[in-house]
């Protein structure tokens, strides 16, 4: 990377938005690192900035247009103009359908879709006054259907259809937009999957692992590193992809 460009990533005060957040800072991105929880956000931050980066932690409820705003506006004043977004921010609310409430279906399509939408179309300005930007988000193999997720299937295949048409309205500016979707990563989600679930999250990491073409499980840093090169210059020819990073093949 020639120049320092600036970077946000929503979700990032751990897991998969940590590593990443980390990741885009040892290469060489001043990082806006945005959760709900400033504190938090801050500590990866001065991770990032121990590094010899620069970082900021913004504390911004995605699913709020005020807060994102507000957020986006302080990333750019303080760091520059961001015009690397990855919208990683999202929350279970797992359970069978017919045990499925409303707060349940409407807290994770806020999270994921609305926050996404709010959060890329504060950035986009940014990005097509700069003409260059990228856009990751973050969907999931679970996009194809999975059993007690039926809000969390559909909001991250709905990141699918929403990637591909950013990637059709905003290529004439020089911005790109991909989605990687993960398989098994190890995190607080997938913690909290296993104890929805009934099992140790050893027996289910096990489990999962056996079913995996390359015998493990993923790590955040996986994640991160695909994101890393969705983000860089030499991705500029790759856009409206989803890249399922689930070690095996996945339809």
């Amino acid at each position: 990377m020639t120049t320092e460009r600036v970077a946000i990533v929503t979700g990032a005060a751990r897991g998969i938005g940590a590593a990443t957040a980390e990741r885009l800072g040892r290469d060489g991105f001043a990082v806006g690192v945005l959760d709900l929880d400033e504190s938090a956000c801050e500590e990866v931050a001065g991770r990032v900035r121990d590094a010899g980066g620069r970082a900021l932690g913004v504390g911004v409820d995605v699913t709020s247009a005020a807060q994102v705003e507000a957020g986006v506006a302080r990333v750019a004043a303080e760091l520059g103009p961001p015009v690397v977004l990855v919208n990683n921010a999202g929350i279970i609310r797992d359970n069978l359908l017919f045990k499925m409430t409303e707060e349940d279906w409407d807290a994770v399509m806020g999270v994921h879709l609305k926050g996404a939408f709010l959060m890329t179309r504060a950035c986009q300005a940014f990005m097509t006054k700069e003409r260059y930007g990228r856009v990751v988000n973050l969907s999931s193999s679970s996009a194809q259907g999975n059993r007690g997720q039926a809000n969390y299937a559909a909001a991250k295949a709905g990141l699918q259809g929403f990637t591909k048409t950013l990637a059709i309205e905003l290529g004439k500016f020089g911005v790109t937009a991909n989605a990687v979707a993960p398989g098994f990563v190890q995190s607080d989600m997938t913690r909290a999957t296993a104890e929805r679930m009934k099992v140790s999250f050893e027996d289910f990491v096990a489990h999962s692992a056996a079913q995996i073409p390359v015998g493990r499980i993923g790590q955040p840093e996986d994640i991160a590193a695909t994101i890393a090169f969705l983000v860089s210059e030499e991705a500029g020819f790759v856009s409206g992809q989803v890249v399922y990073v689930a070690g095996g093949p996945l339809d």
